[in-house]
C-alpha cells in the first residue's frame, strides 16, 4: 500500500529506543523527513545512521530532557527550525511511575508532567501551523486503562485519552486527526529490565491470546498508517495494540 508519506515532515519524541525508535524508522522508510527527540544523543546518532543506511533521509536530532521546564517550547522550536513545518507529531516520550499510597506530591507532579503535560504542550505549540495548512496528524502512544495498582502513569494516560478526544473534535474541521495507541506488553528496555524471560513466558502463555509479547514494530505499523493521508477519517480513537491482552472493549 502506498501511504503517501514521501516528503511529509514528522516529529517523534521518545525516539531513542523501543516504540519511538520503531515509529521513526517506519516513517523514514515511507519517505518522511524526521526530527527525533530523546535525552541520549548517542542513541539518536545510531538511529540516524540506521535510517541513512536504509536509504532514508538523515533526521534532525533534538537532544532534550522532556522534563525540563521549557522542554515543549524548545522541542517545537527546534523541530520547526529543522523541518520548516511539522505535519505529523508522534508523542511517544513517557514512563511508568508506580506509587506507594504515601507518595509525595513531587512524584505525582513528575509523572503527570512526563506522561501528559509535556505532550499536551508540544502539541499545542505545533497546532497553529498545522491549522494554517489545514493538515496534520497527532498520534499519542499512551497506555492501558486497567491499572493493577496505584500508578500515576495510568492517571496521566487517562488524561491523555480524554484530552485527545476533546482535541479531535475541535481540530477535525482543520484537516487534523488526533489518535491514541495503547500498547500492551511490548518489548522495551523497561520490560527486559523488570521481567525475566520465565516471567514473560508465563504471562504470555496465560494472559496474551497470541502467546507472546509484542515487538515495537507491531505497534509502529499502525502509527505509520495513522500518520498517512489514507487515515483521514480515523480520529478521536484509542486503539490497543496488545495481542488481545485486554479483556474489555471499553
Amino acid at each position: 500500500m502506498e501511504l503517501q508519506l514521501s516528503g511529509r515532515n514528522a516529529l517523534v519524541t521518545g525516539a531513542s529506543m523501543g516504540i519511538g525508535r520503531a515509529i521513526a524508522r517506519g516513517l523514514a522508510a515511507e519517505g518522511a523527513r524526521l526530527a527525533v527527540v530523546a535525552r541520549r544523543r548517542e542513541l539518536l546518532e545510531t538511529l540516524a545512521a540506521e535510517i541513512e543506511g536504509s536509504g532514508g533521509k538523515r533526521p534532525a536530532l533534538i537532544v532534550q530532557d522532556i522534563m525540563a521546564e521549557d522542554a515543549a517550547e524548545r522541542v517545537a522550536a527546534a523541530a520547526l527550525a529543522a523541518l520548516g513545518q511539522v505535519e505529523i507529531l508522534v508523542n511517544c516520550a513517557g514512563g511508568s511511575r508506580p506509587m506507594p499510597l504515601d507518595a509525595p506530591e513531587e512524584r505525582w507532579e513528575e509523572a503527570l508532567t512526563l506522561n501528559f503535560t509535556r505532550q499536551r504542550q508540544i502539541t499545542h505549540a505545533l497546532l497553529p501551523q498545522m491549522m494554517a495548512r489545514r493538515w496534520g496528524r497527532i498520534i499519542n502512544i499512551t497506555g492501558k486503562s486497567e491499572p493493577e495498582k496505584l500508578n500515576a502513569a495510568f492517571a496521566a494516560k487517562a488524561a491523555m485519552h480524554a484530552w485527545a478526544k476533546g482535541l479531535s473534535r475541535d481540530v477535525g474541521r482543520h484537516g487534523i486527526t488526533v489518535n491514541s495507541i495503547a500498547p500492551g506488553r511490548i518489548i522495551s528496555e523497561q520490560i527486559l529490565r523488570n521481567y525475566p524471560p520465565e516471567d514473560r513466558k508465563r504471562f504470555s502463555d496465560t494472559e496474551i491470546p497470541v502467546g507472546e509479547y509484542g515487538q515495537p514494530e507491531d505497534l509502529a505499523v499502525l502509527a505509520v498508517f495513522l500518520a498517512s493521508p489514507l487515515a483521514r477519517y480515523i480520529t478521536g480513537t484509542v486503539i490497543p495494540v496488545d495481542g488481545g491482552l485486554r479483556r474489555y472493549q471499553f
